[in-house]
């Protein structure tokens, strides 16, 4: 081999070494930005899990609540059905009250008609004499 191919060698392995100098730091930071994301995921991953665990945990508590609200909505028609019922007995029992105090009341307003109509009247007639 000729001395002019091995300078053309060295310098070609000198070139070579430089750019791999010249890459190791961009490649450092390419391992930190890797490990960074890779931290990064794990942590959006344990936040992922939690929050899902909490959304499993609310839709829980939402059937349960809803479960009470019919519940209570049911109880709720009961009670209105009962007082409603009461009322309307109660408001029966008003106006049949009103129709007997009517009914009294004019039986006692007409007792003097039925008395003077039922009394008998002397006749007035004027006898002619002859």
């Amino acid at each position: 081999m000729a001395w002019w191919q091995n300078t053309k060698t060295d310098s070609k392995i000198a070139i070579t070494h430089q750019k791999i100098e010249d890459l190791k730091p961009a490649i450092l930071k390419l391992e930190t930005a890797i490990e960074k994301l890779s931290e990064l995921n794990t942590s959006v991953s344990r936040m992922l899990a939690v929050h899902e665990e909490r959304i499993t945990k609310q839709e829980e508590i939402d059937v349960i609540l809803f479960n009470k609200v019919d519940q209570l909505r049911d109880k709720m028609d009961v009670d209105h059905n009962s007082v409603l019922d009461r009322i309307q007995s109660l408001d029966k029992k008003i106006w049949i009250a009103i129709g007997s105090i009517a009914v009294i009341t004019f039986i006692i307003a007409e007792t003097p008609i039925i008395e003077t109509l039922t009394q008998q009247t002397q006749s007035s007639i004027i006898k002619e004499t002859d």
